[in-house]
């Protein structure tokens, strides 16, 4: 199509023909997830098999096997779908080149779907078990469901629509009074309001403003953005367009790191097919409004989810954040009024101008309406990314959505807002997830990683984990952050080797709130929440660690001690294995380690096969 002729007309017209060739009678699509999580567990090899089935089948032109992102289930990937006019859908798990040909052969050609490779040998969608039945898909609605690389199948779910509607029946200010009046909070960490935002950068006169796409996810078990980029790109494109529109920009940047390869090859394509369709460039849907974006990427530094040093690392500088104000809003990139976003926020923008502010109200709570999308991984029976109501509360999510914790192990914590955040504990799962519910409780949202732990975590290790990364991605601007981080880590790694003492529990009390309290940017003011919150609700384990040198979960390896019980039969097993030869003792006798020499690597442990050998 040539540039520039796609009208409203042109979006119905393409609409329906998407939706008539999808309803016809012998019409099969074959849906493989094709995120990163089905790639890594072999989705191309599937995909290459289906196709080389169907090769051989040259007569069959009814067969569609179509690329599509995430569909939220990790745990099963890969997953490969079946969906025919008039059917149930039929949805595949764990699928091997190997079963996929056995589908093709059965299912596809032979109309008889093949049960053993369904969940748990059963009929039954995704949507129909109990990962999904809590959850409301609204940024996440195409995700799984379209091809990403095609912007038919994008338009065909009313696609552009938001975008038509708000140049060809809405003005600036109006689209930003329904963004305002929607309530969204910003998705990736600060909850500010979006339509807020919008409106500080509106009335700021320049030669140039700029919309940007924060997509430089950072968080360790994060993983909403990367599965919104992969799965439904255009989604981003067109809700950047509705906020130039809004605020009078006419260039948008996506800043996305490069660890995302998929994500940034499925946004080059489409970029590529909205520019060549009309959708962005000059005189968009026919209008007057010119608006066209570009990819920038990142290098990984998770500073630069900061935006301020988002902005610099785009100029061309260090990734460093500054003081504010001003705020982007008023001097923002290359010093003009630029409205940063991330990509979770934006993803809500079409369907909220497209159905309104009150359907967007009419999930959620009142102060955090909407969806939140969480990436749910840890010590829980199914992970892999969710979409629930604000307002739904952690027990639901971790025990109905996630299935509780595995091998009957009991649940001790759940992180959430990952470095940034704090972990709660089960006195606090009731608590209705929300943006201030969860500061409340001395945690915060973040960008969605929940990350859940059980008996077998130690708090203060998990605590060290968070600092070791803070201290690594901290941009070395302000002393707060820069020192007192590393600081923080020294002491908890003093406390896990066995040599903290007494004082040191106050020290890092005193120390991580001064942090917080002068740090520069949101990295360093939240960097301390993992030790606060592990010090408020698991003080008795930084005791048994620096007071009688015990780790109670078994975890840091200085403060443990291996053991051979009496009833060792002498096999020489452990002695054979031991890499430092600190365990001695004649055949059929009992053997015994020497602690002088042994240096805690669990290796006897593991091999023993009669139980004789104990840690503690």
């Amino acid at each position: 199509m040539a540039k520039n002729t796609t009208t409203l007309e042109t979006l119905q017209t393409i609409k329906d023909g998407v939706l008539a060739e999808q309803a016809k009678e012998d019409n099969i699509r074959i849906l493989v997830g094709m995120g990163t999580c089905g790639i890594s567990a072999g989705a191309r090899e599937v995909m290459a098999a289906l196709k080389a089935e169907l090769a051989q089948k040259p007569d069959v032109d009814n067969v569609q096997i179509i690329p599509c992102g995430c569909a939220g289930m990790c745990t099963y990937e890969p997953i490969v779908e079946v969906l025919e006019p008039g059917k149930k859908r039929v949805t595949y798990v764990h699928v091997t080149p190997d079963t996929a040909s056995e589908i093709m052969y059965k299912h596809i050609f032979g109309g008889d779907p093949v049960v053993k490779y369904t969940i748990n040998g059963e009929f039954k969608t995704l949507s129909e078990q109990n990962f999904y039945t809590k959850q409301k898909r609204v940024v996440l609605k195409n995700c799984g469901e379209i091809n990403p690389e095609d912007i038919n199948e994008y338009i065909s779910r009313d696609g552009y629509q938001g975008l038509a509607k708000a140049l060809l029946e809405m003005t600036p200010e109006e689209v930003i009074d329904v963004m305002k009046e929607s309530g969204l909070r910003g998705r990736g960490g600060g909850g500010f309001p979006t339509g807020v935002k919008w409106s500080f950068a509106a009335p700021n006169k320049a030669d140039q403003k700029y919309i940007i796409c924060n997509a430089d996810e950072g968080d360790p078990g994060a993983f909403m953005d990367r599965s919104v980029l992969e799965g439904d790109p255009h989604a981003i494109l067109e809700a950047m367009a509705i906020g130039g529109y809004a605020i009078g920009a006419t260039k948008g940047f996506i800043y996305v790191r490069a660890e995302y390869p998929v994500a940034v090859q499925r946004l080059q394509t489409a970029i590529h097919q909205a520019r060549e369709m009309g959708l962005l460039g000059k005189n968009v849907l026919g209008s007057k409004f010119d608006f066209d974006i570009d990819i920038r990427l990142g290098a990984g530094a998770f500073v630069c989810g900061e935006e301020t040093a988002l902005i610099a690392s785009i100029e061309g500088k260090r990734g460093m954040s500054r003081n504010k104000p001003p705020f982007p809003a008023n001097h923002g990139l290359w010093g003009k009024p630029t409205c940063i976003n991330n990509v979770e926020t934006l993803a809500n923008v079409p369907q909220i101008i497209l159905n309104g502010a009150d359907w967007f109200r009419g999930f959620g709570t009142a102060k955090s309406p909407g969806t939140k999308v969480f990436a749910l991984g840890g010590k829980i029976n199914q992970t892999g990314l969710v979409e629930v109501p604000m307002g739904i509360t952690l027990r639901e999510v971790i025990y109905d959505i996630g299935e509780g914790i595995p091998n009957g192990k009991k649940f001790k914590a759940v992180q959430t807002g990952g470095p940034s955040g704090g972990c709660i504990t089960e006195e606090n799962l009731e608590i209705p997830i929300d943006f201030d519910n969860l500061v409340a409780i001395g945690s915060m949202m973040g960008s969605g990683g929940m990350i859940v732990m059980d008996e077998d975590n130690c708090m203060v290790d998990i605590a060290r984990f968070f600092l070791d990364f803070t201290v690594d991605e901290s941009c070395g601007k302000c002393v707060p952050c820069r020192e007192g981080t590393k600081r923080l880590h020294e002491i908890l790694d003093r406390i896990t080797s066995g040599e903290g003492e007494e004082a040191d529990l106050q020290m890092l009390q005193d120390l991580a709130e001064n942090i917080k309290l002068t740090s520069l940017c949101g990295l360093g003011q939240t960097a301390p929440n993992p030790v606060l919150s592990t010090l408020k609700h698991f003080h008795d384990e930084y005791e048994a660690h620096v007071i009688d040198k015990k780790c109670p979960a078994l975890v840091c390896k200085p403060l443990l001690t291996f053991e051979i019980k009496d009833d060792c039969r002498g096999c020489t097993l452990c002695s054979r294995m031991c890499p430092v030869r600190a365990i001695s003792g004649e055949t059929k006798q009992q053997h015994v380690i020497d602690q002088t020499k042994c240096t805690k690597c669990g290796t006897c442990l593991t091999v023993c096969k009669f139980g004789s050998i104990v840690k503690y």
